[in-house]
């Protein structure tokens, strides 16, 4: 074996080489990648008492009480971690989610679903919490999850968009609710 002899110019060249194999590379690294994990984040100021705002929403099987979309939402061992809330929706569909942890100090519980289900996501987590000072509350709904194709190239209504899309019309809707309820108007 001859020993390899790098100058200048060889040494260019296979430099130039090496960024040539890692560009050609990227892009099919990226395909393989597959989804990302998608995020959505909604708050809303509440003219109220956080302790008030937490009263109406802290029940884990009462998402009814205070969600337009939803029809039912049944828990079966109510605020305790690892209760398990069936939510049916007034135009159909159905989720099931599981509740994960629940702090009443701190006015907030997290969950995750166990599907996508009426969603197009998966691997779905959510927090809801209260927080504030004297007559003003402010409600923060948060998610993490995938889209509902885990695969590449996924239908319109399956891709990154249509969760993202899907997730912040759930936590808007259920906050903008929250907030006429509470606040009467």
């Amino acid at each position: 074996m001859l020993p390899l002899r790098c100058n200048r110019r060889t040494g260019a060249l296979m430099a130039v080489a090496l960024t040539a194999s890692i560009a050609t590379l990227w892009p099919v690294a990226a395909l393989a990648h597959g989804p990302t994990r998608q995020k959505a984040n909604e708050k809303i100021t509440i003219n109220a008492p956080p302790a008030a705002v937490w009263a109406r929403i802290k029940d884990f099987a009462a998402l009814q009480a205070w969600h337009p979309a939803v029809a039912e939402s049944p828990a079966d061992n109510g605020n305790t971690v690892g209760s398990v809330r069936q939510i049916k929706l007034k135009g159909g569909g159905e989720l099931t989610e599981t509740l994960e942890a629940y702090d009443e100090a701190k006015m907030r519980y997290s969950y995750r679903a166990k599907d996508g289900g009426a969603l197009p996501v998966t691997n779905y987590t959510s927090t809801i919490a209260v927080s504030g000072e004297g007559n003003q509350a402010v409600v923060e709904w948060r998610g993490a999850f995938y889209r509902g194709h885990p695969n590449n190239d996924p239908p319109p209504d399956r891709n990154d968009e249509a969760a993202v899309k899907a997730v912040t019309g759930v936590y808007k809707s259920g906050l903008e609710q929250l907030k006429k309820l509470v606040e009467g108007s």
